[in-house]
């Protein structure tokens, strides 16, 4: 996994560079235009044949000091450049105002205002170094109007590079600023040393477009905000020489006659995933439907949390997964039994397991412990953590804003476990903060998840990996990932049932 910075960590390690001795601002801001440039022409190769027509747009700080160095270099390439600058240029400081005269020996600086250009058919590139990771107040009066005028023109954002991260949007959550506000959208963006959260997270990867990392010297690390899942984080071969219970025994709990497809699915994720055992249990009345459709998955009946109790006398059985067509009614019996703490298990609760205490959420935290896993969707998340939801969803009229790393890691505190917030930026938090975003973006896009029953396989998966004995965090972290691998291997097209058979061609190559 990659870290993900907040604009204070990115800062914080810009600056002990330079305390050390080991960088100069100069140096950086320099690096950091040369690596835009680079970036621009590995990602239009056809840019760097011939000298085109550049439109920059630096603002008052830093990220438009880059936007002077990219100016200047790329009219030392033979481009036609056109700068416009927000703001007074006697007001520029430091080494942004160092770059301004360097270009100003070179070429004129244009106000930025209403004949700024902004559409498509006015220049070969657009190069927005407006505001970068710093920005705390939506885009306003000029800037704004420019913003929205672009909303629609696909040929100018097709044509845009952004730098650090695109004007107007916060970098450290990924939200447009302001109510009502408008941010740039770019084809590509371009930013230092790590991504930041804002990059993976709400509409960051919309407006950002394809990001690319490019170095410009920090030698030391920083503490992360959060993990980027690139990959599993945990390993799924299976040991020579093992048997069934030497890779758990996953207990999936079903509804009534006629609703336990869901359950079918996350039990058939399970056993996918290499848990050696899974039982489905469920009423009475609803083994023969289930007895139809299953085969390597056992069949237990389940009519009460008597004999939930008496399953569970069983210390093989190391797994549990509750929710996916469980019914409000049988959630609420059943939850307290699978989470006591006297013999704690890997836990998951999904769909009605979670929605049975929406109207007392307490009651479910205090039966919860740290093994313990919730996969709430967004609505599900706004009735357990409604204070969170709605600072998660009120307008962000100031940077840095809430984001949904923020209220993932608080809603895992005050549970006492693991929680995984799904969505295509899906976020993942253990009770003692760790944070970790699976971004389902650009070239891992998987808009074939969007169909019913895939929720119910995710929380199937995690429970197979609980059963063979990945921690909580871990487990969501792999699941997430194996989740969305699943779904862009078999494409279009796609229904939940699937998913889980492409799990074994995904461990295959993990494997190999």
């Amino acid at each position: 996994m990659t870290g993900l910075l907040t604009a204070a960590q990115m800062r914080a390690l810009e600056q002990d560079a330079m305390d050390r001795g080991a960088a100069v601002g100069l140096d950086l801001m320099e690096r950091a235009g040369r690596g835009v440039v680079e970036a621009v022409f590995e990602h239009w190769p056809e840019l760097a044949q011939l000298p085109h027509h550049a439109v920059v747009l630096c603002g008052p700080g830093n990220n438009g000091g880059d936007g002077f160095v990219v100016a200047r270099l790329l009219q030392q390439w033979g481009w036609r450049v056109e700068v416009h600058l927000f703001g007074d240029p006697a007001k520029l400081l430091g080494d942004a105002r160092v770059n301004h005269d360097r270009w100003c020996a070179m070429g004129k600086v244009h106000p930025f205002d209403a004949a700024t250009p902004r559409h498509g058919d006015q220049a070969d590139l657009f190069v927005d170094a407006l505001f970068g990771t710093g920005l705390t107040r939506p885009l306003s009066s000029v800037l704004l109007d420019w913003a929205r005028e672009r909303r629609d023109d696909r040929a100018a954002q097709a044509k845009t590079v952004a730098v650090d991260v695109p004007s107007g949007l916060c970098s450290d959550s990924g939200r447009i600023l302001g109510e009502g506000g408008e941010a740039v959208w770019a084809a590509l963006t371009v930013t230092f040393h790590a991504r930041k959260l804002g990059h993976v997270l709400n509409a960051g990867p919309s407006r950002s477009g394809r990001t690319v990392i490019k170095d410009i010297g920090l030698t030391r690390g920083a503490e992360s905000a959060a993990h980027d899942i690139q990959a599993p984080t945990i390993a799924l071969g299976k040991a020579d020489g093992a048997h069934k219970y030497s890779h758990g025994h996953a207990l999936i709990l079903s509804g009534p006659p006629g609703a336990g497809g869901a359950a079918r699915l996350a039990a058939r994720a399970a056993l996918r995933v290499g848990a050696g055992l899974v039982s489905l249990c469920c009423e009475a009345a609803a083994m023969p439907e289930h007895a139809a459709r299953l085969d390597a998955i056992m069949i237990k009946p389940l009519n009460g949390a008597g004999d939930l109790a008496r399953l569970l006398e069983d210390d093989r059985l190391n797994a549990l997964c509750l929710g996916p067509g469980l019914g409000l009614a049988r959630a609420r019996d059943l939850v307290a039994l699978a989470c006591a703490r006297a013999r704690p298990r890997g836990t998951v609760l999904d769909a009605d397991a979670l929605s049975a205490f929406q109207d007392a959420p307490q009651d479910l935290f205090a039966m919860l412990h740290e093994h313990c896993v919730l996969t709430p969707h967004a609505g599900e998340f706004s009735r357990l953590f409604p204070d969170l939801a709605e600072q998660l969803n009120a307008p962000a009229l100031h940077g840095p804003a809430f984001s949904k790393a923020d209220a993932t890691r608080a809603a895992a505190a005050r549970a006492g476990c693991a929680i995984l917030f799904k969505g295509p930026d899906t976020v993942i938090a253990a009770a003692d903060g760790r944070v970790s975003i699976h971004a389902a973006i650009h070239e891992r896009a998987a808009p074939w998840l969007a169909t019913a029953g895939s929720g119910d396989v995710l929380a199937g998966i995690i429970a197979g990996l609980l059963a063979r004995g990945a921690a909580p965090m871990q487990a969501a972290e792999t699941a997430a990932w194996l989740h969305v691998e699943a779904a862009r291997s078999f494409g279009p097209g796609l229904i939940a049932e699937d998913l889980p058979e492409e799990l074994p061609k995904l461990l295959r190559a993990l494997c190999d």
